[in-house]
């Protein structure tokens, strides 16, 4: 019974079979292949969401132009309103019935104002000429505080206004 280097050979070790790689070319091929799906979908994707987007759009203008169609088709009802042709052509031509008196009311320049003029009343005051109201307060502050030196005279005399001849 001599033991041998042979021997110990014929002995099975407790050997670990060898490591395997964790990244095999079979895992490297399939992720691969997903990458590559995961981009033609991805661009698949984008251009479904652009088309359901330019769709909407679209439907959008279809309705506002199905909304304008039927402002005109009351816009043409009325036109065949004579009340409303009549109306009309009062206001955009400034004709008049037969009997009736046309006028038109003429500009300082002498050119007759549109309907968008109007004539603001000579007795009002401007916004623009007007103080503010703190300057006006303040102005009585200084008033009170720096009397005139010499009120006016009163009045000895009332006078009655001149009667207008017709």
């Amino acid at each position: 019974m001599q033991r041998s280097g042979s021997a110990r050979a014929r002995v099975p070790a407790t050997a670990q079979p060898p490591a395997r790689p964790r990244f095999t070319g079979r895992a490297a091929i399939f992720v691969l292949v997903l990458a590559v799906l995961m981009v033609s979908y991805a661009s698949s994707m984008r251009a479904y969401f652009e088309q359901r987007q330019h769709l909407a759009s679209l439907r959008a203008s279809i309705a506002a132009s199905q909304g304008n169609i039927e402002d005109l088709r009351r816009e043409k009802n009325r036109w065949r309103d004579p009340a409303y042709v009549e109306a009309q052509a009062r206001a955009r031509f400034g004709w008049v019935m037969p009997g009736e008196i046309g006028y038109q009311v003429i500009g300082e320049d002498g050119e007759p104002l549109t309907q968008g003029d109007s004539l603001s009343d000579p007795g009002v005051v401007s916004d623009g000429e007007q103080p503010l109201w703190w300057q006006a307060a303040w102005g009585t502050v200084l008033a009170a505080g720096n009397p005139e030196d010499e009120p006016p005279p009163p009045a000895t005399q009332i006078r009655a206004p001149k009667k207008q001849r017709r």
